[in-house]
């Protein structure tokens, strides 16, 4: 779980991005953790401010998780004639729903 060295976050993957990575200088681990599913860790980043971290891939951070939230709920509702109700399935960090600003009912699903 531990990808920092040197006081550096960096995600590789010679999968998807073969020869290169990103790297984010670390100012804390605000937290880690291992779930059921996947190892979880949340950094305070000198310039992206805290960081979603998920099997050691970025999921978001606060300085540029906008720009995905916008995309994925703004096209779809624009898609739409006269949207009215939104499903959200997952939901995950609650962006979409922000961004969407939709009116919400949760059910979980198992």
């Amino acid at each position: 779980m531990d990808k920092i060295q040197n006081g550096w976050f960096s995600e590789i993957s010679e999968d998807l991005w073969p020869g290169q990575c990103f790297s984010l200088k670390v100012n804390k681990v605000l937290h880690e953790e291992t779930s059921a599913f996947q190892d979880i860790s949340i950094l305070e980043t000198e310039t992206h401010g805290r960081a979603l971290i998920l099997d050691g891939i970025i999921q978001c951070t606060q300085k540029d998780e906008f720009a995905y939230q916008e995309m994925i709920s703004f096209i779809p509702l624009n898609c739409h004639p006269n949207p009215k109700k939104v499903l959200i399935i997952g939901g995950g960090d609650g962006g979409v729903a922000r961004e969407g600003n939709v009116q919400l009912t949760l059910i979980e699903v198992n």
